[in-house]
Order: structure tokens, then sequence, then C-alpha cells
């Protein structure tokens, strides 16, 4: 990465993955700015440490935004093979985990290096934001928060949301669109655990797989009971859903044969209590809350089915009302963002602001768990880059 002087062709806000694939595809003359003390710091930390860089089934349906077709444009431009075939080129092994999530065999720092490798000479200022934003006619006139003012013909807004604020997150791009007249949808924290006072203290650290449904959406996958709530895959991917007031239910036992087991072990452990049976199929902590909570006592064979219809009931379609969520302290992702009615969905490019651009988190866009919105990331960023290019 080069030095440059103060009139450059692309200043980019965020030196994110977003930012760093919008460098590598914009040309010269590309200055990327970031609070952070290097860049990437998102991908660095993501999967663990080994970066779930994109997801094999991504697709516009795996995206939550007021106009679900903006989406469409981009991510069929620069898919997620296209991405893989990136990694792939530079030698970087992965592996599938689950569901089309796709990690590093080693290291997240892998997706950081190639990107800066893709990026040449673009330069990087880094511990460094910005402080005022001009159009200037024909460009920006860009200030920094150390008094420097630097000129660009194009400006990309790629500094995300506000999960993570130890990160550094902040509302900061959508300060920069307000300014530009561009409207923002709501925004709230997504991919974010539940909360429920200390209802599930008892359980904490207790895990299974099971089905969360919330607004005619499922997701099956993980749940985690913590000392403040619900977490894990599944949580996390209904939160995004979720709103305040709305139960979410959980279905403990989704293989749907539950009835058939407990009249089959009436049959043949009827003297065996209700809790021992189920502990065979659920966690021995969770059966103990729920015989608790339901009162559910006496062996199988006391019981007809009509009782254990209601046992099923409670395990397959149990209704919970969260407090709220963890909000952006733990939160992977921001829902909502800049309106995409704003934007041109093929270039990114704000339509009443030439060379202007917002990418990745900051607009109104939100992937599902699992390597999504690392996605949009690569693919919004290329867009805007390979519009960026061909303006020069």
């Amino acid at each position: 990465m080069g030095k440059g002087s103060d009139i450059f062709n692309t200043i980019i806000l965020g030196a994110g993955a977003a930012g760093m694939m919008c460098a590598a595809h914009a040309g010269g003359r590309v200055l990327l700015i970031d609070q952070a003390r290097a860049v990437g710091e998102k991908i660095r930390i993501s999967g663990g440490g080994r970066c779930n860089f994109t997801n094999m089934y991504a697709g516009p349906e795996n995206y939550i935004s007021q106009n679900p077709h903006f989406v469409k444009s981009a991510l069929s431009r620069y898919t997620q093979w296209d991405f893989i075939d990136l990694v792939a080129r530079h030698g970087i092994a992965y592996h599938e985990k689950t569901l089309g999530q796709l990690f590093c065999d080693g290291s997240a720092k892998q997706i950081i290096n190639m990107l800066v490798e893709e990026m040449g000479a673009a330069v990087v200022r880094l511990r460094t934001t910005v402080s005022a934003v001009e159009h200037t006619g024909d460009g920006f006139t860009v200030t920094l928060d150390t008094g420097e003012v630097l000129r660009s013909n194009n400006f990309v807004v790629a500094c995300g949301g506000k999960s993570i604020p130890k990160m550094g997150a902040s509302g900061l791009g959508y300060q920069i669109a307000r300014q530009f007249g561009l409207p923002i949808t709501p925004t709230r924290p997504a991919l974010v655990p539940l909360t429920f006072g200390d209802m599930f203290k008892p359980l904490a650290g207790v895990a299974l797989d099971a089905r969360v449904s919330c607004g005619g959406v499922s997701f099956d996958e993980a749940v985690l009971f913590t000392h403040r709530g619900l977490s894990g895959p599944a949580i996390l991917q209904i939160s995004s859903y979720w709103r305040e007031g709305m139960p979410i239910t959980l279905n403990l036992w989704p293989a749907g044969d539950l009835l058939d087991r407990l009249r089959d072990q009436r049959q043949k452990s009827g003297r065996r209590d209700i809790s021992t049976n189920l502990a065979e199929w659920l966690p021995k902590r969770l059966v103990a809350y729920l015989a608790d909570l339901h009162g559910w006592k006496g062996n199988l064979a006391d019981h007809g089915d009509v009782t254990l219809t209601d046992i099923v009931q409670a395990v397959t379609a149990w209704e919970l009302h969260p407090g709220g969520t963890e909000g952006y302290r733990t939160a992977e992702v921001t829902l909502g963002g800049v309106d995409t009615n704003a934007l041109s969905s093929k270039t990114m490019q704000a339509k009443n602001v030439p060379g202007l651009y917002f990418i990745g988190e900051v607009v109104d866009v939100t992937g599902w768990l699992g390597g999504y919105n690392f996605q949009w990331a690569w693919s919004s960023g290329w867009a805007a880059g390979m519009a960026i290019a061909a303006r020069e």
C-alpha cells in the first residue's frame, strides 16, 4: 500500500470487508480511512477467528430489507462462487462447517491479507476518521479529525452500522446519509441473543437443536440457554424477525414423533416416571425444568393419551415472550440503514448525489447468520468499485 497526495479519485470511509473489496476494484488513487488499529478488524474476529467468509447457498431470499429485490443485482453479478474462486486463487484452504457455511482452515487473517493484496497501491489511513464531508460540484471535500482537508471525485461510505461499539461502531454512516438527504430506515440490533431476565438461570449452559419460530419464520439450529436468556444460532437468526411484544415459539423436538415415542415407552417401560423417559431424548436439566413448570409427575403408565398430548404440546410449542435483546453490544449486525430506494441497486450510488456510494452493513440489507453478510459486503463492494472504475 503506497503513499498518496491529498487528491484522490476515491475516498472510502471504512476499511472493513465492503470497503476493502471496493478498494480492490475501484481503480487507482484510492484512500481508505478507518478509526481502527488495523484493516479488517471484524473479519479478524469473525467465525471464531476463522472467518465464515460466505455461504454456498447465498441468494436474495437470505436477506432482510424493506426492498427485498434490491440485493438481486449485486448478488447475481458477484456471487459466492466468484469470491470462493478468489479465495482459491490465493491458495487459502477452506471447509464447509454446516448449512453451506464456508470457513478458513487456518485463520481469518488469510482473508484480510488476500484483500490487502487485492487492493494493491491503495493508501490506508488508520486511527483516523472523517469529521466533515462536502459535495463540491464535481467531487468531495473531506475533512479528517486531524484537520487535514482532502479532495476526491468519489466518496464511499463503508463504515458499517452500530453493532459491536467496542470495535468502534457508530452511527457516522447514517449521519452522512442524512446530511445528503438520504432517508434511513429504522435501525435495531440483529443476530443478537434474546433476554428473559433470570428466567433461564437454572438452565444456563444447556444446549440442544430446536426449531424457533416467530412471525411465520422458522429456523432449525442450536439453541443455548444462558444466564440472561436465549442464544445460539437459531435464536440469533430469529432475532432479526422478532419485534417487541411478539412471542417466539420453541419446538424442542422438531422431529415430530414425540407422541409416538412416549406411547411406545408407556408400553415398554411404563413404570418409569415421565421425566426419566423424556430425559432419554432431551437434556436432563431441561426436562427437570419443564416438569417443575408444568407439574409433570408419576409414571408414564399412569397417564393416558390426553396427558401425553399435553406434554408433547408443551415440548413442541413452548411460547415465550422475550423481554428484549442484548443490544448492539453483542449484535453481529445492524438491521435497517440507508434506504435502498435512494440507491442504485446496480452501482450502490446515491441517486441524488453523483459520486456518493453506500455499501455493506450501512445499507438497509441484513443477511442471515452463516456468511451471508460477508457475501453482501463482497457483492456490494464489488458493484461500487466496478462502477467507480468505469467512471475513471
